[in-house]
């Protein structure tokens, strides 16, 4: 029998913490075979995910993304994902497309926070005022309950809302709120990187979500040469966001420079309390199905 899980009734058996450490146990299983296809018209994209991880099973996760949609009344991010068994391939659940993104992408970064910022962090700062920002405070709240937050997004409406909503910090100055925070936690549409090394005070860790595509950046070439960079996965990020590929076509960073995906979580360690760690969210398809799995085995429990 199929399963098919909605988003409050889903939502509300999830923990953040919980679906960290499933993301974590998933990369010691054998390392997920992934099939990504792109399609673009203009801004908008079409993405196609798949994933295979022997043990774990096997995900189909469609979206399409239009960054004009909010202007119009419509969601910008739409989509399906199929979760199917490992031991027979039959289908086992239709799981809400937004469910599993929002989990995904705020727990994806939440494991590399746990893992390479400071744990005393007392000032978080999430940069951008629109949906993945909100399930960032949620997700960050659950592993930093101690810490407060501020907010700075391009738009002062639409930031200065979010920030009353949520009862955080409004920044009216970037660079301001960047030399206050512990954490910086990114999700933007920017094509062109606006953080800037130089604003990022030693012992940081910087989080960067937004960027997607090759002609997206959020962070300048600065950040990433002052930082110990990390990723959660080598496959999804080197050669198909420009958050990375940009700065080493340039020079600007090595390969090397490059230093662990989640496959080698090992190695997700800070070295002192001053060092600046920066880690790029990519997504991929073996998250969609971990992270799938995960709301799967809550739901049934």
């Amino acid at each position: 029998m199929i399963t098919f899980i909605p988003f409050a009734e889903g939502e509300a058996k999830l923990d953040w913490i919980a679906l960290t450490d499933a993301i974590e146990a998933g990369h010691k299983l054998p390392k997920a075979e992934i099939t990504d296809t792109f399609l673009y018209r203009g801004k908008d994209t079409l993405l196609n995910r798949s994933a295979w991880i022997d043990g774990l099973g096997l995900a189909v996760k469609a979206a399409t993304i239009f960054p004009d949609n909010p202007g119009k009344g419509a969601p910008m991010v739409n989509g399906a994902v199929n979760l199917f068994s490992d031991s027979h391939g039959g289908l086992e659940a239709v799981v809400d497309f937004h469910l599993v993104t929002k989990w995904k992408t705020a727990g994806d970064s939440l494991l590399a926070a746990r893992k390479l910022a400071r744990p005393d962090s007392k000032h978080i700062l999430i940069v951008g005022a629109g949906t993945v920002g909100r399930s960032l405070h949620a997700a960050y709240s659950a592993a930093f309950p101690q810490a407060s937050f501020m907010l700075w997004n391009r738009s002062e409406a639409s930031g200065k809302a979010m920030a009353d909503d949520l009862g955080l910090s409004w920044m009216p100055d970037l660079e301001t709120a960047m030399g206050e925070a512990d954490i910086i936690t990114s999700a933007t549409m920017a094509s062109e990187p606006f953080i800037r090394g130089e604003w990022i005070k030693p012992g940081t860790h910087l989080d960067l979500i937004g960027a997607y595509r090759p002609d997206m950046r959020e962070a300048d070439d600065l950040a990433l040469q002052r930082a110990r960079v990390f990723v959660d996965s080598f496959d999804t990020t080197i050669e198909h966001i420009g958050e990375l590929k940009a700065p080493l076509a340039s020079g600007a960073i090595a390969r090397d420079d490059v230093l662990a995906d989640y496959y080698g979580i090992g190695d997700f360690k800070r070295q002192s309390d001053d060092e600046i760690t920066l880690f790029k969210n990519g997504g991929g398809a073996h998250l969609d199905l971990m992270v799938s799995r995960y709301i799967l085995d809550s739901w049934t429990a």
